[in-house]
């Protein structure tokens, strides 16, 4: 039974009491199944549940989303793995669904930042989506509705706390929104503008192709970004995210954050990689933390050999050359900006992270420079002419 609110035990930290969620005059559009989420989880499942149903609304496939503090670490659609993206991301055991395999995606964009995520699919769970999750440390999940298979799985997880919310597919929030901060109240009308094709038409570079692919990750870059902390930029291949670069204070430092987690998204499916023979029995967590030091390029062997009650052999580390060759096969990605680029250096920061198609808003006094750029790597660029803040 819908509630008219839920009282929490605490807001962002334990010394913000009382703390509860709820709407004037009516019930809440969604029903707790399990767990007790906290303020905290209940912006990401809110924020996340807006992304996941706009993807789904906009692409006719299942999505899903990875949130951490209000971002997405990772959101895709639920297209099929390959056999390298199953390995990489621990699921090549499991018969994968469209919504599992969304979900699959949308943890392995960024793995270690999706460390107890909470979870937002557009779909009804199901069995191997639980799966996934009954392995993985996540913090709750909303959703439309679950299997039973599915839900008495993810009610054992966390000794029984898991937070599990079932959200009203149908709801639709008032259009204007307020909060509160300072004591003053802050009035807007909610951002429900529609992200679909027309926002790629624009194409102001020389190149004027961009392939059906790229646009469809052009468009799950940009609908990522409108739920994401700004400034923010984010990349896109293959139907997913591979990298977000989110709340920086400055345009460069959002698509260098992206780019480099779109590097060691495309490092983690290396040979090298994929072929660390792990000892029985190591945790998936385990497993991610020593992918991540391993594909730090300042780790030393002295560090190496803590992995030998880990790993049955220590690797060899991957040079600068191993590395710049695997990374020179990373192309076809689609980069969304939130707002405007003000200087060139982010498509020459782009570029080396295989960067083909771009969408942001335009609107810079350094318009042509950015597109000069753009000719000079023969990127496509389009002007979407809407900025995409999100606070």
């Amino acid at each position: 039974m819908r509630k008219s609110e839920v009282i929490l035990k605490y807001g962002c930290n334990p010394n913000q009491k009382p703390a509860r969620v709820y709407i004037k005059d009516k019930a809440l559009p969604f029903e707790m199944l399990n767990g007790n989420p906290g303020y905290i989880n209940f912006m990401d499942a809110f924020n996340s549940w807006q992304l996941v149903k706009e993807l789904k609304q906009t692409l006719g496939l299942p999505a899903a989303a990875s949130f951490k503090h209000v971002s997405p670490a990772g959101a895709a659609i639920g297209l099929p793995l390959s056999d390298v993206l199953k390995k990489a991301y621990f699921v090549q055991d499991i018969e994968l669904s469209p919504v599992a395999s969304a979900y699959a995606r949308a943890r392995g964009a960024d793995r270690m930042s999706s460390f107890g995520d909470w979870v937002a699919i557009s779909d009804i769970v199901d069995l191997p989506t639980a799966v996934i999750l009954s392995k993985s440390v996540s913090d709750g999940i909303i959703a439309p509705g679950y299997t039973d298979e599915a839900l008495a799985l993810l009610m054992k997880k966390k000794k029984g706390s898991y937070c599990i919310v079932k959200m009203d597919y149908n709801y639709e929030p008032e259009e204007i929104e307020k909060r509160d901060i300072y004591g003053i109240t802050f009035e807007q009308k909610r951002n429900n503008i529609q992200l679909n094709q027309d926002i790629l038409n624009n194409i102001v570079t020389n190149n004027k192709t961009i392939t059906v692919d790229g646009k469809r990750d052009l468009l799950i870059s940009m609908i990522t970004l409108k739920y994401t902390q700004s400034n923010s930029v984010c990349f896109a291949l293959d139907g997913q995210v591979i990298g977000v670069g989110a709340g920086q204070q400055s345009r460069i430092h959002c698509t260098r954050l992206a780019a480099s987690k779109a590097d060691v998204w495309y490092l983690r499916q290396h040979p090298n990689v994929l072929n660390l023979s792990f000892k029985e029995g190591i945790s998936k967590l385990d497993r991610d933390n020593v992918i991540d030091q391993y594909l730090r390029e300042d780790i030393t062997a002295e560090e190496m050999k803590n992995w030998s009650g880990i790993l049955n052999d220590i690797p060899n580390r991957l040079t600068k050359e191993e590395r710049a060759k695997w990374l020179s096969n990373l192309s076809g990605v689609s980069l969304g900006s939130d707002a405007f680029f003000p200087f060139r250096d982010n498509i020459d920061r782009a570029v080396k992270s295989g960067v083909k198609y771009i969408a942001q808003p335009g609107g810079s006094l350094r318009d042509e420079i950015v597109i000069e750029a753009c000719n000079e790597y023969d990127i496509a660029m389009a002007f979407s002419n809407i900025r995409l803040f999100h606070h």
